[in-house]
């Protein structure tokens, strides 16, 4: 599982002109890719990373500062762009796989007291976000 984290100001996602999820506070933007075998182990990786790193102004993450995420299902995260000119998303778990997943890391979040919104599975989605900093951080479950 793959997640790239990024501070915001505010950040909002619509699908056909309707906002499907929208934090309008300080927080942090998620964008997550689930591979073929991400299980509970790296849901609650993921979970704990987004929950407790240190990203917000003051050190603070966002569980100490009750700010919100709002995160969105990426399966282009796993892409594989080593050859050629054409991306491959062999390693992106499919859709009937990946949703659930992306689920129970919003609901791992939700238990820690956060406030998480999210965006459409499947869905193409207009992303509006006011960066922050910028600070951007990219958290791989099979990385070091």
């Amino acid at each position: 599982m793959r997640a790239v984290i990024q501070r915001v100001r505010r950040a909002a996602v619509r699908v056909e002109d309707a906002v499907v999820g929208e934090i309008t506070d300080p927080g942090l933007f998620v964008l997550v890719g689930v591979g073929h075998d991400d299980g509970p182990a790296e849901v609650e990786f993921i979970a704990r990373k987004i929950a407790d790193l240190r990203l917000l102004d003051g050190e603070q993450s966002v569980t100490d500062a009750r700010a919100p995420v709002l995160v969105v299902s990426q399966f282009t995260l796993l892409a594989d762009t080593r050859k050629g000119r054409r991306p491959s998303w062999n390693a992106a778990a499919p859709g009937d796989v990946a949703e659930p997943v992306v689920a129970q890391v919003v609901s791992a979040l939700r238990a820690r007291g956060l406030t998480v919104a999210t965006g459409q599975f499947g869905a193409h989605m207009d992303i509006d976000l006011v960066a922050d900093g910028p600070v951007t951080i990219v958290v791989d479950t099979e990385s070091p």
